[in-house]
């Protein structure tokens, strides 16, 4: 995990977890609220991507994000993130992700060079 704190309060995370080849795997990415849009969420992603590279020494960093999130995914771009034009299943059954309320769903991979 990585966690981002102001002023003692935890205001963002994400999950990174180091995998085979090389690959970084970023996501969960969360930022309360009332911050968004100033950088935070930005900012853990960067951190992230340099734990991958100088404790990993991961090359690449993938994530998966909701096809449906097209404004998310366009931020992804912005940071540098490029579609792999994989996709992968969403995990419709799996109690963690709650009862989504469309049928279509599915995660597009993104990923970056380190």
């Amino acid at each position: 995990m990585v966690v981002a704190e102001e002023g003692g309060a935890v205001v963002g995370c994400c999950q990174l977890e180091a995998r085979d080849g090389g690959t970084a795997y970023l996501g969960m990415l969360a930022v309360r609220p009332p911050l968004q849009g100033r950088g935070v969420g930005r900012r853990i992603v960067a951190e992230g991507e340099r734990v991958a590279r100088a404790e990993w020494g991961a090359t690449r960093v993938q994530m998966t994000v909701i096809r449906q999130r097209g404004e998310l995914i366009a931020w992804y771009e912005r940071l540098g993130y490029v579609r792999t034009g994989a996709t992968a299943p969403f995990p419709y059954g799996d109690e963690r992700f709650g009862l989504p309320k469309v049928d279509d769903l599915e995660f597009v991979v993104l990923v970056k060079a380190l």
